[in-house]
């Protein structure tokens, strides 16, 4: 029964990265596809001037920021990070 539970908490883990990884390329996709939309309308309208590129790079760093906590969250500050500090304190005591 305890294998069984095992397997429960990992699926449930792998579930979460997946919806987690779903989330960050929707967003992404959403990114790209606004954002070819406002170069279009930027090159149509003023050539001379793009000011498309504000939204670009404050929208893209939002992206990038996803991007991390997906793809690096879990190694940075994830469970085994908590793990390795409460030994860390435990020890200290």
């Amino acid at each position: 029964m305890e294998s069984t539970i095992e397997q429960s908490s990992e699926y449930r883990a792998a579930r979460r990265q997946v919806l987690r990884l779903r989330g960050f390329y929707a967003h992404l996709a959403i990114y790209l596809a606004v954002n070819a939309g406002l170069l279009v309308i930027n090159l149509y309208t003023a050539p001379e001037r793009l000011w498309v590129m504000g939204p670009l790079a404050g929208w893209g760093l939002g992206v990038l920021i996803h991007g991390f906590v997906v793809f690096m969250g879990g190694r940075v500050f994830g469970q085994e990070w908590e793990a390795r500090k409460i030994r860390e304190i435990m020890q200290k005591k």
